[in-house]
């Protein structure tokens, strides 16, 4: 089911993922947005810190390419969280191969509608990743020409892809959503699998844009207010605490709940809690 669902690309295939992007993103010769996401973990037994990464939690990354209709054409799952995606997509079997030139990329050609010359395909990632003639990445700095604000933005658009790819995946599965209580060689072949079953739905049932942006599983929250504002409207709750729970005169049970979050830039120690 894996090579059905993620098979080896070929020339071919790259041309049509090539088509997809300039289609869709309006940017030509591009085989696919790259980018990592680290996938949390609870610490690992004697890791030390190899699965601490820069976020303040243990993870391993999952290295992907994306292509315009939110599929993952290749991914490499496992490195450790410490690692930065760049190393990580150095290392890659993908990247390796299109070094010692055994990847089958399609011949360079000319930008369309304008007479100049012959580019060869690349992958597009953000500032993580290092330059090369396969692999394009955003200019640096903050005081850019028009022409390269342009640029810029351009490759946004197009790199979104693996982004919103990202999204529909924690989303559909949300083992995602909480760290994974296993060790790493097993939450490698959990994503493994996630993964293919990512690109199997997405060919059966195609995708929604609502999927990059929601939460799938939780219903739409109510604009109208249930708090109660009147006299009447706490009277009421006392009733139904006292009918319920035979507790009478009761007006709310009141807790506290700390909401994980990565920790902010510059915060120092302000959002550590007690646990």
């Amino acid at each position: 089911m894996r090579e059905d669902c993620i098979p080896t690309p070929t020339k071919e295939i790259w041309e049509l993922i090539a088509s997809g992007f300039e289609n869709r993103a309006n940017f030509p010769n591009c085989l696919g947005a790259v980018d990592g996401k680290h996938i949390r973990l609870t610490c690992p037994l004697n890791s030390g810190s190899m699965y601490f990464n820069y976020k303040g939690y243990n993870s391993i990354v999952l290295m992907a390419v994306a292509d315009s209709k939110y599929r993952f054409v290749y991914i490499d799952v496992g490195s450790y969280g410490k690692d930065c995606d760049s190393s990580v997509f150095k290392r890659s079997t993908l990247w390796k191969s299109i070094e010692n030139n055994e990847q089958q990329l399609p011949e360079a050609k000319s930008l369309p509608g304008i007479d100049s010359p012959k580019l060869p395909y690349f992958f597009i990632g953000d500032e993580a990743f290092g330059l090369h003639k396969h692999l394009l990445r955003p200019f640096g700095g903050t005081h850019l020409t028009v022409d390269k604000r342009i640029f810029n933005y351009r490759l946004s658009r197009a790199r979104r892809f693996v982004e919103c790819s990202f999204g529909i995946l924690t989303n559909k599965w949300r083992i995602f959503h909480r760290p994974i209580n296993v060790q790493p060689e097993f939450a490698v072949k959990i994503v493994n699998a996630c993964i293919v079953l990512h690109n199997f739905v997405l060919e059966r049932d195609g995708y929604n844009d609502l999927d990059t942006m929601s939460i799938t599983g939780l219903s739409d929250i109510s604009d109208e207010s249930n708090i109660p504002t009147t006299r009447k409207d706490w009277l009421n709750v006392a009733r139904n605490y006292e009918k319920t729970w035979n507790f009478p005169q009761c007006l709310g049970a009141i807790d506290g709940k700390h909401v994980q979050l990565q920790t902010p830039i510059g915060s120092g120690s302000d959002y550590i809690n007690y646990k």
